[in-house]
Order: C-alpha cells, then sequence, then structure tokens
C-alpha cells in the first residue's frame, strides 16, 4: 500500500479541455482532478465496493486553487495527488500540477464528505469501516477557508440545470459550476488570467431546478476579484455555492 500513497501521472492538455484562447478551462481543470481523485481512492482499497455499491456518495464540499499559470493547449503535466488525514467526518485531499521543468503551476486542496445516497446526509466513515491512507506532508497546499460574501451584489441571473449537468449522483456535477460562472460573467472579465479559486458547496441543486446567481466583480491595484454565490430558485435564503475567483491585474 505504501508506494501508492501518492499517485502521479503525465498528461496532455487536449483540445476539449481548453477556451478559445486555448488555456485549459477551469471545469475541465477540476474534472480532471475528480477523475485523478477517484483513481486514487480506488489504489488506496476504497473504491466502489466499499462506496457506490453500498449507496454512499463522494461529495465535495470546499476546494481552493493557487494558480502560477493554467496549463494550455498541448501541454504536458505532471499531476500528483495524494490524501490528508481523515478529520472526523471530512477527507482532506490535495493535487499539484507541475510542467515538465518540475515548476509547480496549480495548486489545490479540497474537503471531501461520503454522502447516504437515500437520505443524503453524512455518515461517519467509522461506522462503514472506511480508512483511507494518508500522507504527512510538510508543504500542503493550504485547506479551503470559507468565502466572505458581501452584502450588495452587482450582477443576477437565473439558471435551470440541464441533463447535460447531471452527474451520476443525481445533481448538478461540481466542475459545471465553473462553467456557470464564467458563462455569467462579462466577457473582458473572462479573458483575464486566473490566480486564486476558492469554492464551498453548501447544498444540491437538481435536474430542472434553478439556480440564481449573483456576483459582484471588483478592481484594485492588486488586481480583479469576482465574488459569485447560487442561491435556490425555489427557496429563497438556500445556499448552494459559494465562489470567489482572482485574476492578476491587467
Amino acid at each position: 500500500m505504501q508506494e501508492n500513497l501518492i499517485l502521479q501521472k503525465k498528461l496532455t492538455v487536449n483540445s476539449s479541455q481548453v477556451d478559445m484562447f486555448r488555456r485549459m478551462r477551469l471545469s475541465a481543470l477540476f474534472s480532471l482532478l475528480q477523475e485523478a481523485a477517484i483513481e486514487h481512492t480506488t489504489l488506496l482499497g476504497c473504491g466502489r465496493d466499499k462506496t457506490l455499491d453500498r449507496g454512499l456518495l463522494w461529495i465535495v464540499t470546499h476546494q481552493s486553487a493557487t494558480i502560477s499559470r493554467m496549463p494550455v493547449y498541448d501541454d504536458t503535466i505532471i499531476l500528483s495527488t495524494w490524501a490528508g488525514k481523515t478529520m472526523h467526518m471530512f477527507f482532506p485531499r490535495y493535487w499539484r500540477l507541475q510542467d515538465t521543468k518540475g515548476n509547480i503551476i496549480v495548486e489545490v486542496s479540497s474537503l471531501w464528505v461520503l454522502l447516504s445516497e437515500t437520505d443524503r446526509k453524512i455518515i461517519f466513515p467509522e461506522e462503514y469501516d472506511i480508512q483511507i491512507p494518508f500522507v504527512q506532508a510538510d508543504e500542503q497546499p493550504a485547506m479551503p477557508a470559507r468565502t466572505r460574501m458581501p452584502k450588495d451584489f452587482s450582477i443576477e441571473s437565473d439558471f435551470p440545470v440541464p441533463p447535460s449537468y447531471v452527474d451520476m449522483n443525481g445533481h448538478m456535477n461540481n466542475a459545471r459550476y465553473f462553467d456557470v460562472v464564467q458563462d455569467v460573467l462579462p466577457f473582458e472579465w473572462y479573458k483575464r488570467d486566473l490566480k486564486k479559486v476558492s469554492m464551498e458547496y453548501v447544498n444540491e441543486i437538481l435536474l430542472g431546478e434553478t439556480l440564481k446567481i449573483k456576483s459582484l466583480l471588483q478592481d484594485n491595484d492588486a488586481g480583479s476579484e469576482a465574488v459569485i454565490i447560487g442561491e435556490s430558485g425555489a427557496e429563497a435564503g438556500k445556499i448552494i455555492f459559494r465562489m470567489r475567483l482572482e485574476c492578476q491585474a491587467v
């Protein structure tokens, strides 16, 4: 088991993963990380026979990324991922993307929980004898922090969840939130290079339900940031997600 504590893969960024500027899309990045996490969790002895086949679903609650530069089309990248020490019901997981010279270009941290498929409640892993071997590294990416929300927002839009955005867990996939947000932001803002991403997934949104998305864009000497909140269109005040995107100064 010891040799599997860190999963490392060499990958090439393909055309389906990039935007019109040949940069990897945020949704493609987080989909890639999600698939690597599934592969690694299986190698660590906690595959679908321990979770999905027993009615347990892996759900991400927080993600945070620090970006030196986004991978671009035809880049060769080295992806590494490892688990942190389980904290009660929370499973930390980390990723690091490097170029072929060893330079770190993206670092990501996250927190995951296991959910009962039937009642959608978080379970205690010890009750199901679920243990994930972890790496106690000296230099981990910083754990995700809570996203501070402003009182007022300048942009509001609605988004009905279509079938193509719903994954096998029966809700809108975590990576697709980034597509929705980047589609509602002004195009001039979209063209800027991201430096930090923070995301909190608070509640599920299901097929046919509507997200009410509220955004606030701010510029300062250090750069630009977009603070976004997604609420349920059917239940006033019910938060679905909170997100903060930070870009370098223009």
